[in-house]
């Protein structure tokens, strides 16, 4: 049988177990990534292992998301990270080089290599033939640590691609389409592969855009094949020595295959408040738009922004909109500067944001109250924006700019002659906003701002589980859900306790309370359990208030990764059903957790003492997970073991 390109990565670096789907695996890492707001935390448990240097073959530490700095904490989080990646043979992208996937894809990704990354839009990597994986920053700095990375062997779904994109049509609204076919739990367990005679009209950055969004699926990653389109990319960076070529085999077999169109696509929106509530522009054409936003990982290259111009000239950003941009890296930025574009954006009466994530995380530019926002972003989860009431849609930069002339969703086909873009054949390359590490790491000091507080560690696993049922939450909630994003709460990253205090806030603003006069306890929730990005603080915080475990019917995989790298017990319901005999508050107990965890490691008995009622729970661990939850966690784990 013939192997999928995903498949002869994993091969190639696989260090543990056998590509059996659903079975775990671990693989060998060749490069991590972290950006800010996940670092600090990824660092501090690097130094924690004790390792001297980083053993990968690059890591990369990037300034993107806390860059609004409103007080102290920010600043010296990025001090911190700065002397952390000098000292320990980092990579380090200063603030204002750009948005980490977008900087990695120009200057980084290598072509049959694995990325991991402590941000969940990791996989954008994809687009250039990389086993790219979103993980928990704890899983990063074990990466870096010389440990491989595990996960369940995933299964290979394949997307067909034919045709071409027809005018005013773009990647966006190809991952759109995947999402309104597969939804955001549909690529659970899976890895989606792009293949097809359609791949060849699409672009390397196209292919990104692509691959960016697959973590809206739920999927261990996305990618495409390295071929003659990856190749000129990485020429016209300068890294042409980079290149090889990993196509599928002629008789690669897929565990699905979904077949697009990409003649028969037109213009894609997500309307709110979940990425794949997708219907065509056509359809909701016509709502009144307050503020468009453009940029993010998602939709922040140089074509992009590009055709952004292009439509932009000669015209004025409709009264009622506020419009704001956000090049996806210092290259782009400069490039557009020089080319004239960035004049024809400020002319029509865009604002200008600096090369950073900014509002795709909540970092400024909140909408007014019951506001319409049209984003070219990847996840519209409500409140995400920092207005909970605010409806944002997600659309390309075609469809948002269409948005900004117009005053309203409108289809891009209508305004007139479409924009061409034809990409250099040398983009400008200047890595002078890359530090490399130090030559003498010995002399260099770490700095520690005020708020940069020690990694909390946990205990091991007690023999009984007990406590209340500290909340009860429903299907889809996420990781933004359980930790907010937003320039309030950002900053305190690196201070644990300070923000565990948020934990819950917009569902339960007592939740951090209840949960320290209560001593800890538990927490009961629906499907797909902490979908969205990596932060490990939504694990991280609620073990620090003494959370124990969680009950839900199912989890998304990064965070259910983060609970056991952390020692909380991610447990199922064997009956889905019992979900609505648990309350909120109610007294419960596992007894023998421990003593069940290590001898047999799947069943559990949750007895309601409020109801009286035995409920039957599942754990689907591997060894290695059950004895790193036994130890109170991945850092534990290989503490003991190094």
């Amino acid at each position: 049988m013939g192997y999928p390109v995903a498949w002869k990565i994993i091969a190639d670096h696989l260090v543990e177990g056998k590509m059996i789907p659903g079975t775990e695996i671990g693989i060998g890492i060749d490069s991590t990534l972290t950006q800010d707001a996940t670092g600090t935390m990824a660092y501090l448990q690097f130094e924690a292992l004790d390792v001297p240097k980083a053993l990968t073959k690059r890591s990369v530490s990037y300034i993107d998301h806390n860059t609004l700095q409103t007080g102290f904490e920010n600043a010296d989080d990025h001090a911190y990270l700065q002397s952390v990646a000098a000292k320990h043979g980092i990579y380090f992208s200063r603030p204002g080089n750009g948005i980490c996937h977008q900087v990695q894809l120009e200057r980084f990704d290598v072509p049959g290599e694995t990325l991991l990354g402590s941000d969940s839009h990791t996989p954008t990597a994809g687009g250039l033939g990389v086993l790219a994986i979103g993980a928990g920053g704890l899983d990063v700095a074990a990466a870096m640590a010389g440990q491989p990375f595990y996960l369940p062997m995933p299964r290979i779904c394949l997307v067909k691609l034919t045709g071409s994109l027809g005018p005013w049509v773009s990647a966006k609204d190809v991952i759109l389409e995947v999402l309104r076919i597969l939804g955001v739990k549909g690529g659970v367990g899976k890895i989606i592969e792009y293949g097809g005679d359609g791949i060849r009209s699409l672009s390397a950055t196209d292919r990104a855009t692509i691959t960016n969004m697959g973590a809206e699926l739920g999927a261990t990653t996305s990618i495409f094949p390295s071929d003659e389109i990856t190749r000129t990319f990485l020429e016209s960076q300068g890294r042409g020595k980079d290149w090889r070529e990993l196509l599928p085999d002629a008789d690669a077999k897929y565990d699905e295959v979904i077949e697009i169109d990409l003649s028969s696509l037109e213009p894609m929106i997500a309307k709110p408040h979940s990425p794949d509530n997708v219907v065509k522009v056509s359809d909701v054409a016509g709502t009144k738009v307050d503020q468009v936003a453009i940029g993010s990982c998602t939709n922040s290259s140089l074509r992009d922004l590009m055709i952004v111009a292009g439509a932009l000239k000669g015209r004025t950003v409709h009264p009622d909109v506020s419009l704001v941009i956000s090049p996806g890296s210092k290259q782009v930025f400069e490039m557009i500067a020089r080319n004239g574009a960035l004049a024809e954006m400020v002319a029509s009466g865009a604002r200008i944001l600096e090369s950073a994530c900014g509002p795709c995380i909540g970092m400024g530019q909140s909408p007014r109250t019951n506001a319409v926002s049209i984003r070219t972003f990847n996840r519209n989860f409500e409140g995400r924006s920092g207005t909970k009431s605010a409806q944002v849609y997600l659309a390309g930069p075609e469809t948002a700019v269409a948005a900004a002339i117009t005053g309203e969703i409108s289809d891009p086909r209508n305004l007139g002659e479409p924009v061409s873009f034809v990409a250099p054949e040398k983009y400008l390359t200047d890595d002078r906003m890359v530090l490399p590490p130090s030559d003498d790491r010995q002399s260099v000091q770490i700095a520690r701002g005020p708020n940069i507080k020690p990694l909390p560690r946990n205990s091991a696993l007690p023999d009984t589980i007990s406590g209340k049922i500290l909340l009860k939450v429903g299907d889809n909630i996420t990781t933004d859900d359980i930790m907010p994003a937003g320039s309030k709460v950002l900053p305190l990253r690196s201070n644990i306790p300070a923000i565990s205090e948020y934990v819950f806030a917009a569902i339960d603003p007592d939740f951090a309370k209840n949960a320290r006069e209560c001593g800890g306890g538990l927490i009961l929730g629906g499907e797909n359990y902490g979908q969205g990005s990596s932060r490990e603080h939504a694990a991280l915080a609620p073990m620090y208030l003494g959370v124990k475990a969680v009950i839900a019917k199912s989890f998304a995989r990064i965070h259910r990764q983060n609970l056991i790298n952390f020692g909380i017990l991610p447990l199922k319901l064997s009956d889905p059903g019992d979900y609505d005999s648990i309350n909120r508050f109610d007294d419960v107990e596992i007894g023998r957790a421990a003593d069940t965890l290590q001898k047999t490691g799947s069943s559990f008995v949750l007895t309601n003492k409020t109801s009286g009622k035995s409920i039957h729970l599942t754990a689907d661990l591997s060894e290695r997970e059950r004895e790193m939850v036994l130890a109170g966690g991945r850092l534990n784990f290989i503490k003991a073991r190094l």
